[in-house]
């Protein structure tokens, strides 16, 4: 895990990413969720941070459903 431990930290590394128009904030959340997922399988990986990564995600796409991805961007930016 990349020791991402908030829903703020995940959008600042979404913008950071600077992957332009081609790529939602929800399909990143919806891909980083995925790889988490997956990453709970290993056994030799700490299964708590993965844990709590895979929920500040699912809080983030709840939000996005519910108010929309440009007032989520804009909640998260400084």
């Amino acid at each position: 895990m990349m020791g991402i431990q908030s829903a703020l930290e995940y959008v600042d590394f979404f913008i950071n990413l600077n992957m332009g128009e081609n790529v939602s904030l929800l399909s990143f959340v919806n891909n980083e969720k995925i790889v988490l997922k997956q990453k709970l399988e290993y056994k030799n990986l700490e299964k708590e941070p993965i844990k709590k990564g895979v929920e500040i995600l699912e809080k983030l796409v709840r939000e996005i459903n519910e108010i929309g991805e440009k007032a989520v961007l804009e909640k998260y930016q400084k």
